[in-house]
């Protein structure tokens, strides 16, 4: 009987913590989109980890930090920048408890798109480490997508084969 109440009171606590960092991490998250909305540069970019690569929906768009720093600035600077909001996220946890992945529907300028990462736990504080963005498109409207973006990716397509 003590076993399974002390079995009962660890899956509790270990269920609870996880909440708890859930939280902290769609707290995060949610503020982290704000900044761009908000156009608070600082902000933004504190909440991603050093090492951090974001990718955009353009395929030429996967940038280091430093790299996405450096193309965000001037829109930062105009503050014509991005307002993202969730609309629904899932968040997992590695064993550790120290790294976590997710992934998100967001209300966007583009309309849904979604965006997914991997986060580290840096001390007491979640770090975006991975950060893909993508434009969702509707099955049926595929084909009329591929027509529109074949011209400029056939391009693309040749000089990365060629690398």
């Amino acid at each position: 009987m003590k076993k399974s109440i002390l079995l009962l009171l660890f899956v509790t606590a270990f269920a609870n913590a996880q909440n708890t960092e859930k939280d902290k991490i769609n707290n995060m998250l949610d503020t982290w989109h704000k900044a761009a909305a908000d156009v608070k540069f600082d902000a933004y970019f504190n909440s991603l980890a050093d090492d951090a690569v974001y990718i955009g929906t353009d395929a030429t768009e996967n940038w280091t930090k430093p790299e996405f720093k450096t193309w965000a600035k001037p829109f930062f600077d105009k503050g014509t920048t991005w307002n993202f909001t969730a609309l629904e996220r899932h968040i997992f946890f590695d064993k550790s408890g120290k790294i976590a992945w997710f992934d998100e529907l967001l209300n966007t300028q583009m309309k849904i798109c979604r965006g997914s990462g991997v986060l580290v736990k840096v001390g007491k504080e979640w770090k975006i480490q991975h950060y893909v963005l993508s434009m969702t498109v509707p099955n049926d409207e595929v084909d009329a997508v591929t027509k529109i973006k074949t011209p400029i990716e056939d391009a693309l397509i040749a000089k990365l084969q060629k690398k």
